[in-house]
């Protein structure tokens, strides 16, 4: 594992899986950008586990992701720093289908969502589909904060 300093971040980390990058020749529907966060250990293992159960899933081929991205808690700062990482998909699922399988995979790792902001195991968000919006009371896109999210921004710059 190496780490490297990053402005607002703390430091980038390399795992197995992140950075990851595959084309395919398939042809999916839709493409999404997935945003993944967590600060309960075993981060780390967690992302690795999660990532080898999406290779597995014939809805989602995943195209790339990031490395990971330490960085400060934010809402709630009397928490440990947040590892977060970004994962490029494509599928052929809707954006409400994609929404369950990713809650699905949320509460394999058993994510409690005690309050806001609260620590988790495993956070799962749609930051971008396609290029379409939505906004109801399940889905906003894209995603509330994407634009402030340091990790998003840093990441983005980065790739």
């Amino acid at each position: 594992m190496s780490n490297i300093k990053v402005f607002e971040a703390k430091y980038f980390k390399r795992i197995k899986f992140y950075p990851y990058f595959k084309k395919t020749n398939r042809k999916y529907k839709y493409e999404a950008l997935i945003s993944l966060g967590s600060n309960i250990e075993p981060e780390c293992e967690r992302y690795v586990k999660l990532f080898r159960k999406i290779l597995c899933d014939r809805r989602i081929f995943v195209t790339q992701s990031s490395p990971l991205l330490i960085n400060e808690a934010f809402g709630y700062k009397e928490q440990k720093d947040f590892t977060n990482a970004l994962m490029f998909l494509k599928t052929s699922v809707h954006v409400r289908e994609l929404l369950k399988v990713l809650q699905h995979y949320e509460n394999i790792f058993k994510r409690k969502r005690s309050f806001k902001n609260a620590p988790r195991t495993l956070d799962l968000d749609i930051v971008f589909f396609s290029s379409k919006t939505y906004n109801d009371k399940r889905l906003i896109l894209p995603h509330v904060g994407a634009y402030d999210r340091i990790s998003i921004n840093v990441i983005l710059g980065v790739m």
